[in-house]
């Protein structure tokens, strides 16, 4: 072997050396994955009221539990007062679906000694009476000041005067939501009794009512409240409520079933501290709306990956 080849040879040892430490040294670092958690024998059982707003916060705290601590957690979807007394019998562990102090207070007297509540989760949600904000044809005039929607009623008060418009009905959700008893309970404060009737029926044909209206520009009035992804698709806007019928902006709580936090005080510490803001949960509840709700649990998987800090310190690490 010559000595040409000899160096050739060296120096191509050389290079694939120099060539390798270096990749190694400026390779990007492996993505910090979670490891998963050591499954617990314990189940969580959270009920919730199946609104498009517990949906979400309910499937987020189920992944929570599951994804970072390990725990089987059990669904279990009532009406309202249902919810309640699931929590007030032990039937359930939790609840994040208490509208306080107004929306849920026939409930919250009736079961409110049997539950522990611990808090608002989320603050600043409202509930009312909700219309369209459309103009008809373009949004702007020549001028290009907003052309005039084609609701033109802005208040509670006001909505005797275009009874026939609204086909004398407010269009509901299930009888035995809070929205649901303000809303009768107005119809007598405002002296509306005559003239309209609260339709019962549920979200999800409420939705297609409002939407429908929308689309053809019909007239349309319904129960509401935010945070909702419908404010989000659309322009609707709360009527005013002079004599407050509705109430002023509330929160909605977490409660759980007597005796959790001496049985499983590391999922009770957990439940305390869970808090999060109207934003947040508006944006997990669009995009369970933008798949057609079919993958709750994969939207709320997803927020989690986003928001790891805020989940940190939920479960305290």
């Amino acid at each position: 072997m010559n000595c040409a080849f000899m160096t050739f040879r060296m120096r191509l040892v050389a290079l694939v050396v120099v060539t390798l430490a270096t990749a190694s040294f400026c390779a990007p670092a492996e993505p910090d994955v979670e490891e998963p958690p050591e499954r617990r024998e314990e189940t969580v059982r959270i009920v919730y009221v199946p609104w498009s707003s517990e949906i979400a916060s309910s499937n987020l705290l189920r992944a929570v539990l599951q994804e970072r601590l390990g725990y089987r957690v059990e669904l279990i979807a009532r009406e309202p007062e249902g919810m309640w007394a699931a929590i007030a019998g032990g039937e359930a562990d939790v609840s994040v679906s208490a509208w306080l102090p107004l929306t849920h207070d026939e409930y919250f007297k009736q079961y409110g000694e049997r539950v522990v509540d611990l808090g608002p989760h989320v603050e600043g949600v409202r509930t009312g009476l909700v219309i369209p904000r459309v103009s008809v044809g373009r949004q702007t005039g020549e001028t290009g000041r907003r052309v005039r929607p084609y609701i033109p009623v802005t208040s509670i008060e006001e909505l005797g005067q275009y009874a026939d418009r609204f086909d004398n009905r407010i269009m509901g959700i299930d009888p035995e939501a809070g929205v649901m008893m303000r809303a009768r309970e107005a119809l007598g404060v405002y002296g509306l009794e005559d003239d309209f009737r609260v339709v019962e029926a549920d979200e999800q044909r409420m939705v297609e009512a409002l939407k429908s209206a929308v689309q053809r520009q019909e007239w349309i009035v319904v129960t509401g409240w935010t945070p909702h992804w419908v404010f989000s698709r659309w322009d609707l806007a709360f009527l005013d409520d002079p004599k407050n019928v509705f109430g002023d902006t509330e929160a909605i709580h977490t409660i759980v079933r007597e005796g959790l936090a001496d049985e499983m005080p590391e999922l009770y510490g957990v439940l305390d501290r869970f808090f999060w803001e109207v934003r947040d949960m508006s944006r997990l509840m669009l995009w369970i709306e933008q798949q057609d709700g079919v993958d709750p649990y994969g939207s709320a998987q997803r927020w989690i990956r986003t928001n790891r800090d805020r989940v940190d310190a939920w479960v305290g690490k």
